[in-house]
C-alpha cells in the first residue's frame, strides 16, 4: 500500500500573476467529480471522474484511503465507465465537483483545486517522506497551512455538501 504525505494550504486567490510571470507552470487542468462511497473514522472509499479539460479525456478512479494527518496509506486505481456509474447510482449523492491545476513553482509540484459548489481553494504538496514534508517551509502566498485541519478535509467539504 502506497503512502499519501500531503499538506495542504488555504489558498487566498487563485496566483494568475505567478501563472503569467512564468513561476508557476501549468501543467494539466482537470475537472474532478468525487463522491465517497463509505467513511468510517480514518478510513475512506471514493471515486472520481477526472476530465482533462484541455483534450477532452474521461478517466474513472477507486480510492480507498486510510489514516489521519498528512500521512496516509492510500490505494487508487482505475475504473470503468460503468462501474464508476454504478456506483454513483448506489449512494445518490451529489458529487463534490472542483477543478484542479497541477503546476511546477520553483521545482515543486502543486496542486490547486478550486471548488465549484463553495467557496473555497486549496493548495497541496505531496511528498516522498514525512521528514521533507515537516521540514517544507511555504510561501506566503501559498495561504494558511490547514494540513490537518478537519474543517479542510475533502471528505467534511462533501459531507457538508450533502447536508445542503
Amino acid at each position: 500500500m502506497a503512502m499519501e504525505i500531503e499538506r495542504k494550504f488555504l489558498l487566498p486567490e487563485y496566483p494568475e500573476r505567478l501563472i503569467q510571470e512564468g513561476q508557476v507552470q501549468v501543467l494539466t487542468r482537470h475537472s474532478i467529480d468525487q463522491t465517497y462511497l463509505a467513511i468510517e473514522d480514518g478510513q475512506e472509499l471514493r471515486v472520481r471522474k477526472i476530465t482533462d479539460l484541455d483534450s477532452g479525456e474521461i478517466t474513472y478512479t477507486h480510492t480507498f484511503k486510510d489514516g489521519k494527518g498528512i500521512s496516509r496509506k492510500e490505494i487508487e486505481y482505475s475504473i470503468s465507465e460503468g462501474l464508476y456509474n454504478q456506483m454513483i447510482q448506489a449512494v445518490k449523492a451529489v458529487p463534490l465537483v472542483k477543478t484542479r491545476i497541477t503546476g511546477i513553482w520553483n521545482g515543486t509540484t502543486v496542486e490547486i483545486d478550486l471548488y465549484t459548489q463553495l467557496e473555497l481553494t486549496v493548495l497541496e504538496v505531496e511528498f516522498d517522506s514525512l521528514e521533507a514534508a515537516e521540514s517544507f517551509v511555504a510561501p506566503g502566498w501559498f495561504g494558511k497551512d490547514v494540513s490537518v485541519d478537519k474543517k479542510y478535509s475533502n471528505k467534511t467539504v462533501w459531507k457538508e455538501l450533502q447536508n445542503k
